[in-house]
């Protein structure tokens, strides 16, 4: 199961590479990150509005590991979406981390044979009679629905428009759902899962969003379609609306 560890997966060398980024290679500055970050915490520096912008641009950042890298995007894109919940943004750069593996979306857990190609595959096994795989189906469901929502968004909306295929409205719905039943189950408090998955079934279409933001920028920047200036459009006034 995806847990909300992506943070623990930093090294001390990728807080000092933090360091230095957000220092710029000015020796008053780097002076002053090392002091935040011994008084303050790692924390303190991945928040700093620096860091993404220093990641992207400094000769420096190709040598980001690959949780530090992600980590750092995912989190910047909640905190411009407003979402400020550490766990939240632990949790969203796990899946990313997790699912960048070959057929790991597609599999409930690295043991389990099975592979679901779509999320009405999963709905059917929500009620497996094993109650731990009936557990990690929930979550698989909340878990693939957001990665697919929220870093392919324009292939579910070109689907959409040429195939007919579910809107982002269809994968927000049931993602909410497998996050809200995982949630449920005993197995989810044992891992200290429960609050967690809440907070994403209760925030899933704001947290898809800011994901859209990360592959939109990183993943597919030269993309100029029809389909994803609706969806940005639609977005921002929903979100608006929202606030």
């Amino acid at each position: 199961m995806i847990l909300a560890n992506a943070r623990q997966r930093l090294s001390r060398e990728d807080a000092q590479l933090a360091v230095r980024l957000v220092a710029r290679e000015d020796a008053r500055a780097l002076d002053e990150a090392q002091h935040r970050l011994v008084d303050e915490g790692i924390d303190a520096i991945l928040d700093d509005p620096r860091l993404p912008v220093a990641l992207m641009r400094s000769r420096h950042g190709a040598y980001a590991s690959l949780p530090l890298f992600l980590y750092v995007m995912v989190r910047h894109a909640l905190l411009r979406a407003g979402e400020r919940d550490r766990a939240v943004s632990d949790y969203l750069a796990a899946l990313l981390l997790t699912f960048g593996h070959k057929s790991r979306n597609e599999q409930i857990s690295e043991n389990d044979d099975e592979l679901y190609d779509t999320l009405a595959s999963l709905l059917e096994d929500v009620n497996d009679r094993d109650p731990r795989r009936a557990f990690l189906v929930r979550a698989h469901l909340g878990n693939r629905a957001l990665w697919i929502a929220g870093v392919f968004p324009d292939w579910v909306e070109q689907r959409r428009w040429r195939k007919g295929g579910p809107d982002l409205g269809y994968f927000e719905e049931l993602g909410k759902r497998g996050f809200e039943l995982a949630a449920e189950q005993r197995i989810a408090e044992q891992y200290g899962m429960s609050d967690l998955y809440t907070a994403v079934a209760a925030r899933f279409g704001l947290l898809r969003v800011a994901l859209n933001s990360v592959s939109d920028a990183l993943l597919f920047p030269n993309v100029n379609t029809p389909e994803r200036l609706m969806r940005q459009v639609s977005d921002e006034a929903r979100w608006k609306l929202a606030g």
